[in-house]
């Protein structure tokens, strides 16, 4: 049975139903049913699979998912990476008793996909594509994100909505800047232009690929060298997440295989130039070391905005430094 997106988003607790499949090339799109599905399912456990680790051990799946918590209300099943092979495992589950919720996620599927297909015609199963955004989905996102917001005129919208290349991932980072940066909900033009076009300097984007790469030499110079501006931690922080985040992706398309072709599969499409350092960097860390140092920069947030009297530079060289270490490590 398909699904509109857009009705979807509105109310995810209208679905019906135990297993949903979301496909697209949206990945936005589908972080944001991700968020919303474990909102909208705050007392429930959350379990996060591959699809590449559930058919290596199926018995092991089902285990889990017949296996009944009494400390939670339900169980809720993420499946990443999702495809075609999976299919055989869903039949399966459909004729077992099974009040669980399970999710799927993976990349745009063709018309010919038997996955697809399957869900499509499915009177039970959802379906929900999550096709690439428009100026008009995009508008109402920024409209809803910043209501009670003064000063979002139509020339902010715009400059807002120009600065994300119609990107839903690269605008919801673009919102919780602006959400952060105008905490009094009052929007100033000149401060909006300027930190929608922040750029960090050469040499901390330096210092960051350098980090990443492990090389300890050339990250304790810079660290030395590079002056790090207190009111640009947030920022210099979240550029951080975001490659650790674009290096999570790389590592999961690639399992442990070949990562050129990774690079060329990720969405939006890496700049050639930049897939040298990419290509470096996804070589040095794996999806254990990844969730690690991200669980790090979780708490190094909550630390910069819950104690203002702290030195948040000196967090976030340690950080780099913790970076260059865990780089290296086996």
């Amino acid at each position: 049975m398909i699904h509109k997106s857009y009705l979807v988003e509105e109310k995810v607790g209208s679905l019906n139903g135990n297993i949903f499949l979301f496909y697209g090339e949206n990945l936005g799109l589908k972080n944001d049913f991700r968020k919303k599905i474990r909102n909208l399912n705050t007392k429930a456990l959350i379990k996060n699979f591959d699809q590449e680790e559930i058919l290596t051990d199926k018995n092991k799946f089902f285990a889990e998912l017949l296996n009944k918590s009494f400390f939670e209300d339900t169980k809720i099943f993420f499946i990443n990476q999702a495809n075609d092979k999976i299919l055989e495992l869903i039949k399966e589950i459909e004729g077992k008793e099974n009040d669980q919720k399970i999710f799927l996620f993976c990349e745009l599927l063709e018309k010919k996909s038997k996955l697809r297909n399957y869900f499509e015609k499915s009177n039970t199963l959802g379906i929900i594509p999550c096709y690439a955004d428009n100026e008009i989905s995009l508008k109402k996102i920024i409209l809803d994100r910043l209501k009670g917001y003064s000063g979002l005129s139509s020339q902010n919208l715009n400059m807002i909505l120009e600065n994300c290349s119609l990107d839903r991932s690269k605008l919801n980072n673009e919102l919780t800047k602006i959400a952060t940066f105008f905490e009094k909900k009052n929007i100033d033009a000149n401060k909006l232009e300027a930190l929608l076009n922040f750029k960090v300097s050469d040499s901390f984007d330096l210092l960051k690929d350098q980090a990443l790469i492990g090389d300890k030499t050339k990250t304790n110079k810079l660290i030395s060298d590079t002056i790090l501006e207190n009111e640009k931690n947030m920022f210099y922080l979240s550029i951080i997440n975001q490659r650790l985040m674009k290096l999570l992706e790389i590592t999961e398309i690639a399992k442990g295989g070949n990562i050129e072709e990774a690079l060329g599969k990720i969405k939006p499409p890496i700049f050639w130039k930049d897939k040298a350092i990419f290509n470096l960097q996804a070589r040095k860390w794996n999806k254990v070391k990844l969730k690690k140092i991200l669980d790090q920069t979780y708490n190094i947030e909550l630390k910069i905005k819950s104690n203002s009297q702290i030195t948040q530079s000196l967090l976030i060289k340690k950080l780099l430094l913790d970076i260059c270490c865990l780089a290296n490590a086996s």
